[in-house]
């Protein structure tokens, strides 16, 4: 691993492109101002996790004993983000796999989906494209790491608008379904599927009702404050968590729908292990406001952005002749930017 000190002329996402796709180097970038000027507190320990989960070492793990022992041990969790609009059009899929609470996380390599054919439609809708193929290696990977097929799959899942939630399910579950059947010759494995919608794009807050019960200097709602009445929809299965701790201003709390559950997993324990994973995010000490799956997912969304617009040259505006076209770039130049060299495939080279 090499840590880079960057100025504000240095070009990061050139970097972070020729040392992943070029290299296969694992590196941290860290600004001048952060370790020379200002020489902030977190930024020497900083690199110590996100180099500890690069190099698929696990820093942190779900506990195995107590709450946490209804899930069965052949277990896969997976994150799934989408990055929107006419020149996002990337659809990178990140999972991060976890058998019984308590043992080591297992990796496997990033998937990604590039845009579809028709660049109108696909800055409206969000499914991701391939998820039946990306599904099939995630088993078959699952299956090498604990030579178990998964009992249970959990899916979450960002970057769905409210008005294409029945669609993801029917076209994702259905993707998921289908892979799971091709992995048996009789076409007879059906693990159990949870399939859970994240929000945070949402104008809900909640406020203790006495400051004496706020914490941090804003008096927000404590870590793990927890809303599934009142204000949910009143039939379907859905909940706020409010996860993190809020620093500075009002607490966003997120939303969690479950649009599909053949488990049927208690609204508690769903809650508590959404809760429980977002203490498990490398880059924070703290519990995060997501599931860490599904902030992986995100950050291997951007990563994957950053490569595209430096290995492909995407022009920041469609009419600028000095560089590619978003709309011009086929399928398959996408995939190539994005594809990182053999030995990163299984590290968390993004975090």
């Amino acid at each position: 691993m090499v840590i880079i000190v960057l100025t504000k002329s240095t070009n990061y996402a050139e970097i972070k492109q020729v040392a992943e796709t070029e290299i296969g180097l694992r590196t941290q970038c860290v600004m001048d101002n952060n370790v020379v000027k200002k020489c902030k507190p977190g930024a020497g320990h900083q690199p110590v996790p996100e180099d500890e989960r690069q190099a698929g070492r696990p820093n942190n793990s779900l506990l195995s004993q107590g709450e946490a022992g209804y899930l069965p041990e052949a277990i896969i969790i997976i994150g799934a983000a989408s990055l929107p609009g006419a020149r996002d059009k990337h659809r990178p899929l990140h999972r991060r796999l976890r058998r019984q609470p308590g043992l080591d996380p297992i990796q496997v390599p990033l998937f990604y989906s590039g845009p579809e054919g028709d660049s109108t439609a696909t800055s409206r809708v969000e499914i991701i494209r391939d998820l039946k193929d990306m599904m099939k290696e995630l088993l078959k990977a699952f299956y090498r790491a604990t030579k178990h097929k998964p009992e249970r799959i959990i899916f979450y899942r960002d970057g769905v608008s409210q008005g294409q939630f029945m669609e993801v399910r029917n076209r994702e579950v259905s993707a998921i379904r289908l892979a799971c059947q091709e992995m048996s010759p009789n076409e007879t494995y059906e693990p159990a599927l949870t399939f859970i919608i994240v929000q945070k794009r949402h104008h809900t807050r909640f406020m203790p009702a006495s400051d004496r019960d706020g914490v941090g200097k804003c008096k927000n709602v404590p870590p793990g404050t927890t809303v599934d009445s009142v204000v949910t929809h009143p039939l379907d299965f859905d909940f706020f968590l409010c996860s993190h701790f809020g620093i500075q201003g009002t607490s966003k709390p997120s939303h969690y729908y479950i649009v599909w559950d053949d488990s049927d997993f208690s609204a508690d324990d769903l809650q508590k292990l959404s809760f429980y994973l977002c203490h498990t995010y490398a880059r924070c000490s703290r519990s995060v406001s997501i599931p860490a799956p599904v902030y992986y997912a995100h950050l291997a969304a951007y990563r994957a952005k950053n490569h595209v617009i430096s290995k492909v040259d995407v022009s920041s505006s469609s009419s600028d002749s000095s560089g590619a076209s978003a709309d011009s770039i086929t399928t398959s130049q996408y995939v190539q930017a994005v594809k990182v060299l053999d030995n990163l495939q299984t590290a968390m080279y993004f975090v």
